[in-house]
């Protein structure tokens, strides 16, 4: 976004050559636009070798992982490495279904998993695989229907009508899956079909101490040397066709596959990532900033700060809590630590007076063109401002009090049964009660009742003394009057007598269910308070901004207007994407230079065996003693594990594939640079990397590691 300062001040006469490679995540099919750019970095295929239609190209390789209840948000990428449909991504990216197929006995978090041969190979249940077949721009066949006397939420209506309307005739007499999604907010539009594969199945991962290794104390950071990789393999029909877990379905046949390169890399090497990242706001106003780093940020680094204590006691108690809460305690923590190094980031990088810089430039613009666009700020200004406190109490209300222990939430999802035994039907009350019954065990599986009671207690407590009493809701004075403010009392007495506190309540309650016991239940009526007045806070932030996005809309208009033609990517949000640049090493601060690639030789250095973040496995120790590294040390006779690269990638390239000049798959993107975290809405072109699993370290845990011979028989590695 640094570049739009320089074009704007610059009267508007921007060259392109001007977009620096290193920023922006293109759309597959417009990348002609940026050959010629690509090419200086040292590219050497064609834009047809990656994106392409009528023939194999590389986005046939590349999958983004999902769920079947949101088809579209893919929550990581992977990479096809063989004609068998075995994939790659990263540890974290698998760490969910490592830990649902972990157990005491056989706890892979801990020791990692490994199948030797096709049958040992794990489901995972509503786990998908997407790879896009093509893409369009229908931008005209939209706006053609869309007029200016429109109120945004009409505008939005007739948007969704003529989107589905378009994805329903992309995919008929198909197996396809369609969306229409917006870019630019909602300024241009393009149409994504999808083959959507429904049997992943679990084939490979280190355990988390090498996965892992580093913890949250190297989360965001380098130098980095994490073995962020885990194994699937992608499963069909006997047709091919996409198919739900069987064990008839056979390995997918894919289109094309990634080569692997195990030549040595060196500064300046292209390197291009394709894959699907999550979200960014490099088109946000300096009100949407303000916003994002004193209310989002600073509350969700704050309430999740009172969560990952109570977590890190708990799991440090138990091997068993430690499976159990693995995979949350993962998810928080991420965005726990983002939260708090974007704002570093943000501030160190002065990016509030970059985008008031921007906002001068386009008022100069506005003037000029007139009508709605002058007014634009100065109603941004004040939206922001009405919507404040309502935005501050949804993250109190969500973060720490829904959020935060799990039980009350559980109960919210079984409280449809109060109707069902207020109306006697007894067909109805028993298919219900089988359903919750199921939906119980797959919820005790992962809880455990002392370790929420804790969290109960811990966040109910830091929401009651920081949020606005105003919006509180109304078992907050029960707390007062009867617990004497003390919710240490008041979470004990929770789960002591509620039905959900522990499966052997709630399924004695499932065999004699009454309605008066589910009527004054305790923790039932707490989640239906705090549901009932996220909703209604919910109404009035709404309320508060109603123009906002109509606002933020005309703004990005008038970006696009003074950038007609220029080569300008729009945010992520979830779609395929591709970012190039080159392998490169960076200076952070004064008098410090980081090298580009780190080694095993540092994983050894910062062995520590008091601390689990940094615990080394003595198979690893023995392989580095020993020097055994095959064929995929470098000329120095070093281990590299990671690099770094300047590409531009968020949250969902987790996974990526990062691919040299060649085609050839060089590495696994999983993680950004703590000094330029302001990246989703400032690019930082001088500080701006990101953190890559090196290949060769990823084979040789395969290969000599876990001597998983039969998966590297499968793929094409290249010298």
């Amino acid at each position: 976004m640094k570049k739009l300062i320089v074009l704007f001040s610059g009267l508007f006469m921007l060259n392109i050559s001007m977009v620096r490679a290193d920023e922006g995540m293109w759309l597959l099919s417009l990348l002609g636009k940026n050959y010629e750019q690509m090419k200086a970095e040292g590219f050497k295929l064609t834009p047809e070798d990656i994106y392409n239609v009528n023939q194999n190209c590389l986005k046939d390789a590349i999958v983004g992982l999902g769920n079947d209840g949101r088809p579209f948000r893919h929550f990581c990428t992977g990479e096809i490495i063989s004609s068998e449909g075995l994939m790659t991504t990263n540890h974290h990216c698998g760490y969910g279904m490592l830990q649902s197929h972990s157990t005491v006995e056989h706890d892979y978090l801990r020791d990692g998993f490994w199948a030797y041969s096709k049958d040992q190979e794990l489901p995972n249940e509503g786990i998908t695989a997407s790879i896009l077949v093509r893409m369009e721009d229908v931008t005209d066949r939209i706006v053609k229907e869309l007029n200016s006397d429109m109120s945004e939420a009409d505008r939005n209506k007739k948007i969704a009508e003529i989107g589905k309307e378009i994805a329903i005739n992309a995919t008929k007499d198909t197996y396809y899956n369609a969306y229409v999604a917006d870019m630019f907010n909602r300024n241009q539009f393009f149409l994504f079909v999808y083959v959507i594969y429904k049997d992943v199945r679990l084939v490979g991962a280190p355990p988390s101490s090498m996965g892992k290794f580093g913890g949250d104390t190297d989360n965001w950071m380098w130098p980095r040397h994490t073995c962020d990789f885990s194994m699937f393999r992608i499963y069909t029909a006997p047709d091919g066709k996409p198919a739900s877990y069987s064990k008839d379905n056979v390995p997918l046949k894919p289109k094309h596959f990634l080569p692997i390169s195990i030549k040595d890399k060196q500064e300046g090497d292209f390197a291009m990532i394709m894959g699907f990242p999550g979200s960014t706001d490099r088109y946000i106003t300096s009100f949407g900033l303000k916003e994002t780093m004193n209310v989002t940020n600073k509350l969700i680094y704050e309430l999740r700060t009172v969560k990952i204590n109570v977590l890190r006691k708990e799991m440090a108690s138990s091997q068993k809590i430690n499976i159990q809460y693995a995979s949350k305690y993962a998810s928080c923590s991420n965005y726990w630590k983002y939260a708090k190094t974007q704002n570093e980031a943000l501030n160190a990088l002065n990016t509030m007076a970059i985008k008031k810089d921007i906002e001068r430039q386009y008022t100069r613009w506005a003037t000029r063109k007139g009508g709605d666009y002058t007014k634009v700020l100065s109603s941004l200004e004040q939206e922001f401002k009405n919507r404040k406190p309502y935005l501050e109490t949804l993250y109190y209300l969500g973060e720490g009090l829904w959020a935060g222990a799990e039980m009350p939430g559980f109960a919210y999802q079984c409280s449809g049964l109060k109707d069902v035994l207020a109306s006697g039907d007894e067909n109805k009350t028993n298919a219900l009660i089988a359903k919750i019954k199921d939906a119980g065990n797959s919820f005790f599986k992962d809880y455990n009742a002392s370790t929420d009671e804790k969290l109960m207690a811990a966040m109910f407590e830091y929401v009651y003394k920081n949020m606005d009493k105003t919006y509180a809701p109304e078992f907050f004075s029960l707390v007062e009057k009867k617990y004497k403010g003390n919710f240490q009392k008041f979470a004990a007495d929770v789960y002591a007598k509620s039905i959900f506190a522990t499966q052997e309540k709630f399924n004695a309650f499932l065999e004699k269910p009454n309605l008066k016991t589910l009527n004054k239940d305790l923790a039932l009526l707490i989640s239906t308070q705090i549901q009932q007045k996220r909703m209604e806070v919910s109404l009035q932030y709404s309320s508060a901004a109603p123009n906002i996005n109509r606002n933020n809309r005309l703004f990005t208009e008038g970006i696009l207007a003074i950038n007609n033609g220029k080569a300008i990517a729009p945010d992520a949000n979830s779609t395929i994407r591709l970012t190039y640049g080159n392998v490169k090493k960076y200076d952070p601060r004064d008098g410090v230079t980081y090298n580009y690639y780190t080694t095993l030789e540092g994983v050894m250095q910062k062995e520590d065996p008091n601390n689990s973040e940094f615990y080394v496995p003595q198979r690893l120790k023995d392989l580095y003693a020993s020097k055994d590294y095959g064929q995929y040390a470098n000329p120095k006779g070093e281990l590299v594990t990671c690099f770094i690269s300047n590409n531009d990638i968020t949250g969902g390239n987790s996974g990526s594939p990062v691919i040299d000049a060649n085609g050839c798959l060089i590495g696994l993107a999983f993680d950004g640079n703590s000094e330029a975290m302001s990246g989703d809405i400032d690019f930082e072109e001088n500080l701006q990397r990101c953190i890559n699993l090196d290949v060769r370290y990823m084979l040789f845990v395969i290969d000599k590691y876990a001597g998983a011979s039969n998966l590297i028989k499968e793929m094409d590695i290249r010298q």
